[in-house]
C-alpha cells in the first residue's frame, strides 16, 4: 500500500518557521540548489523510523481568506510532551487542541507553529486513559 514518504512546510517567512522547527526539533534545514526557494528538512538519522520532508515560501492567496495550502497535519513523537509544548509556545507557536489522553497509544496536542500550520506531538504511553 502506498505510504506516506515526504512532507512539507509552507511558510509565510521560511526563516522564522525553520527558526521554529529547529528550536523545537533539532532539524536540520538545507536550501536546496533548485530554480525556487525550497530547504530539505532533515528530522533524524536514516536508521530510525520517519521521514524527512521540505520547507517552501506559501504561494498565492487563497479562495476566500482560507490559506493557500490544506494539508495533512503531521504529528511528531516527542520524549516529553509538557515540555516540547512548553518550548512550541514559547517559541511563538499557539495551542491548537491541549494535551488529550488516546487510550492505550498516548498523549497528543496540536499547536498552531508561527506560520498558522498545524503541527501534532505525540508521547508514547500504552497506560495513557
Amino acid at each position: 500500500m502506498p505510504r506516506v514518504s515526504h512532507f512539507e512546510i509552507h511558510a509565510d517567512d521560511p526563516e522564522r518557521a525553520i527558526k521554529f522547527y529547529s528550536d523545537l526539533f533539532g532539524w536540520q534545514f538545507k536550501k536546496w540548489d533548485g530554480p525556487m526557494p525550497y530547504w530539505l528538512i532533515t528530522t533524524g538519522p536514516d536508521l530510525e523510523p520517519g521521514i524527512n520532508g521540505g520547507l517552501m515560501k506559501r504561494m498565492g492567496p487563497g479562495p476566500a481568506g482560507m490559506q493557500p495550502v490544506n494539508a495533512y497535519v503531521c504529528t511528531t513523537i516527542v520524549p516529553d510532551l509538557d515540555a516540547r509544548l512548553a518550548k512550541a509556545l514559547g517559541s511563538g507557536g499557539i495551542l491548537a487542541l491541549a494535551k488529550m489522553a488516546v487510550p492505550g497509544i498516548g498523549w497528543l496536542a496540536y499547536v498552531n507553529d508561527p506560520e498558522g500550520n498545524i503541527l501534532g506531538m505525540m508521547q508514547m504511553d500504552p497506560a495513557a486513559q
